[in-house]
């Protein structure tokens, strides 16, 4: 007898007090939709006729650079580095002073040469296989790579990756690769979006948009107080 009074207590004190709203009810925030592709995410990854071409040119410099490193790992190999000199015209240790340029020639012996030798064949033939099976992004990371690490010599494939990267992008925004093309339909799209946004000013003014404020959540509005006269 105690022990149902007891549950009927309960029961009525539940009632009284509401559980708070969780927080799944409300409403959540519309998120802004994704921009869709103007072309299929295939042809975005892969390569079109021209942008094989220049990924087998790229494997043929690669290949070029190798060969240039040929001879230095057959025998040791006479080099002589550069640096600039100090503003009282002084050169580090073991550099000499040589037409206003600080100059130091050693001897290296094949061992050094065959990391960068390596270098170039492996990311060389990357570039050269990722260009046969038509793979972008193989390409692109490939020619980076090699770019950033020869320096100088590496500029041609940095230009080669840059070039992917921004047709990439061309494709992906105005479904055209090239310059003309994209620029034409950059174009077309901007006239579209005034056109759009001249035609919503016209008919936004002739219907009476009241906004409507949402409804005070039970959980998080606080109450206000009564204002004094």
């Amino acid at each position: 007898m105690l022990l149902l009074q007891a549950v009927q207590i309960f029961h009525g004190s539940v009632s009284l007090y509401p559980a708070p709203v969780p927080d799944s009810a409300e409403t959540p925030p519309e998120r802004r939709s994704k921009r869709p592709s103007a072309v299929p995410r295939s042809v975005i990854l892969g390569l079109d006729p021209l942008e094989q071409k220049i990924g087998y040119i790229g494997g043929f410099v690669a290949a070029a650079l190798a060969a240039i490193f040929v001879p230095r790992l057959l025998k040791n190999t006479m080099v002589t580095d550069t640096a600039k000199p100090t503003a009282q015209k002084t050169c580090p240790t073991h550099y000499h002073f040589v037409h206003s340029v600080c100059q130091y020639t050693h001897l290296t012996h094949p061992s050094d040469w065959i990391p960068q030798f390596l270098e170039i064949v492996i990311l060389g033939a990357a570039v050269a296989f990722f260009s046969y099976r038509r793979k972008r992004a193989g390409v692109t990371v490939a020619a980076l790579i090699m770019g950033l690490a020869l320096g100088v010599a590496g500029l041609p494939f940095l230009f080669i990756g840059g070039w992917l990267v921004v047709r990439a992008f061309r494709l992906q925004k105005y479904g055209d690769a090239t310059f003309s093309g994209s620029s034409k339909r950059a174009r077309e799209m901007a006239q579209a979006r005034k056109t759009a946004r001249a035609s919503g000013a016209k008919s936004s003014s002739r219907v009476d948009t009241t906004r409507t404020l949402p409804a005070p959540s039970k959980r998080y509005t606080p109450k206000q107080r009564p204002r004094r006269r």
